[in-house]
């Protein structure tokens, strides 16, 4: 088929850090002359509307997102609500299921991609089109997600001993340095496990996406991740396409004002930038031990951060007394949105402390030392195949209640 008239369909789960890597594809799709049709909830248009980088070749198909019960008015995506609710987003692009059907009916796409709508595969499959479950996670993340833990055959039930949980898949089919902690098995756990949306457990739901679509879509490289490519085609007897890590072109804009003039005081790769996106909230206590960790570094620092759990601002963080006074000159805690790729290519950014894979890609590209601190489940994988296996990174040490103290960031940095 003559790549111009290849028409897909993209339908991502209603969170930014899903909605942003497909468009991200989508642009990449588009390049090669692929006409999309990108289905998005109605007002957060407007949040993505400026990285469509193919207007022509890709269209925005605004999705009403139902009511659920639960849900705030008018929230839409992940970013709307706190991590509690995200179950509940999930609920609501299940009941988009008949609205969805009569859209592909009109649409007749080729091909739909999708990631946590279990229900489509059959969908598409009784409108004679093709489905592919792309994953904006690690193949290593679907692994964990979707097998078996060591030790489950010997158990029935849940209720697996923590020394089974903490070790990799039994049906891994490669020798691997990757063993969780036991507070990382549990937080991993509860999230496989878990209800998550319209009654699903988690695992149940990717588990049926990937056995009922046509072909996986994988957002790495054989070279980083090769063997557990080859573990769920094997396990899943499914063709994986690869896309690699899909990172965009660093914006043709200058860096602010502001940013060159700070950023220049110091030396070459000296400062330490930190960034946590636009998802990710720390409670007080750890936004604390985070910034103190900087401060008792002894290195300049630019922290991009939400303000923590029961703060509306970086001001009203409750950071120690005199510690603006003592950072003065050579640290800044920011509350709002930053240049990131562009702040990343500064001379003076020499490490980048995050959570999240996209961002470690950003940083490999661009030169910058790692220091890990994963936040949730799949981030908790991610830094440790960065760190153990790949060895581009350092993690930064908790404790088995999860959390971690300034000496720990101090330490790693």
């Amino acid at each position: 088929m003559d790549a111009t008239s290849l028409h897909l369909v993209m339908y991502p789960f209603f969170a930014l850090r899903h909605l942003t890597p497909y468009l991200h594809l989508s642009n990449k799709l588009a390049q090669k002359g692929y006409r999309i049709s990108f289905l998005i909830p109605s007002k957060t248009q407007s949040k993505l509307g400026t990285f469509k980088l193919n207007p022509d070749l890709i269209t925005f198909v605004p999705i009403t997102v139902p009511y659920v019960d639960g849900l705030p008015p008018g929230a839409e995506t992940t970013s709307d609500v706190p991590d509690h609710l995200h179950p509940l987003i999930m609920t609501a692009m299940d009941r988009t299921e008949s609205d969805i059907e009569l859209l592909l009916h009109d649409l007749k796409p080729d091909i739909v991609f999708f990631d946590f709508t279990h229900w489509l595969p059959q969908l598409t499959c009784s409108l004679g089109i093709r489905s592919i479950l792309y994953a904006t996670v690690s193949p290593l993340i679907v692994d964990y997600y979707t097998m078996p833990p060591a030790g489950a055959e010997q158990h029935t039930g849940n209720n697996l001993p923590e020394v089974d949980l903490m070790q990799p898949p039994s049906s891994f089919s490669v020798s691997s340095s990757i063993k969780l902690h036991v507070h990382e098995a549990r937080a991993f756990d509860a999230i496989k496990t878990m209800k998550f949306g319209s009654d699903v457990v988690f695992r149940n739901r990717l588990f049926t996406s990937l056995s009922q679509c046509d072909a996986l879509g994988l957002r790495t490289c054989r070279e980083i991740e090769g063997p557990y490519i080859d573990n769920l085609e094997s396990h899943f007897g499914k063709s994986a396409f690869l896309s690699g890590p899909v990172i965009p072109k660093p914006p043709t804009s200058a860096l602010e004002e502001k940013w060159i003039k700070w950023l220049g005081r110091f030396e070459a790769r000296s400062v330490i930038y930190r960034a946590f996106g636009s998802e990710c909230t720390l409670n007080k206590d750890q936004f604390q031990e985070l910034v103190l960790g900087f401060e008792l570094s002894g290195w300049p620092f630019l922290a991009a951060l939400k303000p923590p759990f029961g703060a509306e601002s970086i001001e009203e963080a409750s950071l120690q007394e005199g510690f603006e006074e003592r950072v003065q000159g050579r640290g800044i805690v920011h509350g709002g949105w930053v240049q990131q790729l562009l702040i990343l290519k500064h001379p003076s950014v020499g490490c980048f402390i995050t959570h999240w894979v996209r961002f470690f890609f950003e940083a490999l590209m661009n030169q910058c030392q790692l220091v890990l601190l994963p936040h949730v489940g799949d981030q908790i994988l991610n830094a440790t195949m960065m760190s153990n296996n790949l060895k581009v990174g350092v993690e930064v040490e908790k404790g088995e209640d999860g959390l971690f103290i300034k000496e720990s960031v101090c330490k790693m940095v």
